[in-house]
């Protein structure tokens, strides 16, 4: 907001016109300006835009759940992808475009599940696994049907080993919400795959 608020006084105009509103007073007296406001578009998690659509007359465009993931191609490079998923994941957990969902590839779970566990659980993220993740990391808490479908805006990210570049589109295009997805490789071919097979408004 603070860059913001200098491009609008470098602008010449008041820098005021633009406030974060952050408690929940702040945010029902803006719902209830009907008469000068056109259009809300809340960011934040689906329990959020539906209190906003709730409470006010004025035009909301809002979203449905942020059930994203992050694909853990074969072909991954294992740090960046650890570095990818920390930054999905910690960088603001509530946010609809947080990662709720890491698959991995099987052929590199072995290898790879060790290092993303250890940078995720350094920042206090709760892991839970399917049960060929549970094989590699033993201390984590099993994951449900229902983690897979969950929206946790919080530091909690369920885990699942895939077979193949296809099982993980499968399993994005049963449980996504089309939001945000993405994909950790350095195979060209398996990338393009992916952007061009995964249905979501952001495909990375």
């Amino acid at each position: 907001i603070t860059a913001i608020r200098q491009g609008i006084s470098n602008a010449g105009h008041d820098p005021n016109a633009v406030q974060l509103l952050t408690t929940r007073e702040e945010t029902n007296a803006l719902l209830a300006l009907d008469k000068y406001v056109d259009l809300i578009i809340p960011r934040g998690s689906n329990a959020f835009v539906q209190f906003v659509q709730a409470n006010t007359r004025i035009p909301v465009l809002g979203h449905a759940d942020g059930i994203c993931h992050l694909y853990v191609d074969a072909a991954a490079d294992i740090e960046q992808a650890a570095s990818i998923a920390v930054d999905a994941k910690v960088g603001y957990p509530s946010a609809c475009n947080a990662i709720e969902t890491l698959l991995v590839h099987k052929d590199i779970a072995e290898k790879a599940l060790p290092v993303l566990a250890k940078g995720l659980q350094a920042e206090g993220v709760e892991l839970r696994g399917d049960d060929n993740t549970l094989k590699i990391l033993t201390d984590l808490k099993a994951a449900t049907e229902d983690d897979w479908a969950t929206e946790y805006s919080d530091l909690i990210l369920a885990v699942r080993v895939v077979d193949s570049l296809d099982a993980a589109i499968e399993h994005i295009s049963t449980y996504g919400s089309r939001h945000t997805e993405a994909i950790a490789t350095t195979n060209q071919t398996a990338a393009d795959t992916f952007m061009a097979q995964v249905d979501a408004a952001g495909v990375y």
